[in-house]
């Protein structure tokens, strides 16, 4: 149900459960978050990208499994899909999403934990749980973070789908592209993550992660201990050295 390509530093896990248009069940996002919580301590991992085999990113949630959910058993379910998402969110390393076909439901909200989202031309979005009688819950609640809060109301209120160069256009995704160029766009993205120095970029994203959660005077704190902390390593006189030009 998850399928780990390793290519040195960079780390590919693909949604592979096709037939069900890679629908979320159980299963799958046990696999998924014990995946994901496996890569975090892995010191040689510098990327990892989220994607999805066959014709969609995700469709959402299993519909069958959502439809013999009771009371309890549903706060489970969410708290599997929270599971996931949390460990994307938590990996110290920027976690870049692929997406095609559909990103829908607790698709979106995976989507959504991620650092940067790269999207095919001809994807769809959209937050449809209140038609099915439940509301969006979990990782739904980075979409006004994301889109800002009237935007993420018109997605999780009418449940209506939006395009890829919306969602672009609305701050949802980083990049749209062509599908034929989404592998190249995909790869000239990590690309330019691994030029980054591994560990500034943990800093920086457990910076953003602040930056999103807290006040704006704790944020600028933070910032200036993780600035002094940066230079505890050899790292980054190493690299200025190396920008200072030669008499």
């Amino acid at each position: 149900m998850v399928e780990l390509v390793r290519d040195g530093g960079v780390a590919r896990i693909f949604l592979n459960r096709p037939h069900k248009v890679n629908a979320l069940d159980s299963a799958l996002l046990d696999a998924l978050a014990a995946c994901l919580e496996g890569l975090a301590g892995d010191e040689t991992l510098r990327v990892v990208v989220l994607a999805g085999r066959g014709r969609a990113f995700c469709a959402g949630a299993d519909v069958h499994e959502l439809a013999a959910l009771e009371p309890r058993s549903a706060r489970d379910f969410a708290a599997r899909i929270h599971r996931a998402c949390d460990a994307a969110r938590r990996l110290p390393v920027p976690v870049v999403a692929q997406l095609h076909g559909a990103v829908i439901g607790a698709g979106l909200e995976l989507a959504a934990a991620c650092d940067l989202r790269i999207a095919a031309e001809g994807t769809r979005f959209a937050m449809p749980e209140v038609r099915l009688g439940i509301p969006s819950v979990v990782e739904a609640a980075l979409l006004p973070r994301l889109v800002g809060s009237g935007r993420a109301a018109w997605l999780v209120l009418t449940g209506e789908p939006i395009d890829a160069q919306r969602a672009y256009d609305w701050g949802l995704i980083e990049v749209v592209c062509a599908p034929a160029d989404l592998d190249q766009s995909v790869a000239a993205t990590v690309q330019r993550l691994l030029a980054g120095e591994r560990r500034a970029l943990q800093m920086q994203k457990e910076l953003l992660h602040a930056w999103d959660e807290q006040p704006l005077a704790q944020s600028i704190a933070e910032s200036l201990e993780r600035f002094a902390q940066a230079y505890a390593g050899a790292e980054p006189k190493r690299r200025l050295r190396n920008t200072i030009p030669r008499a």
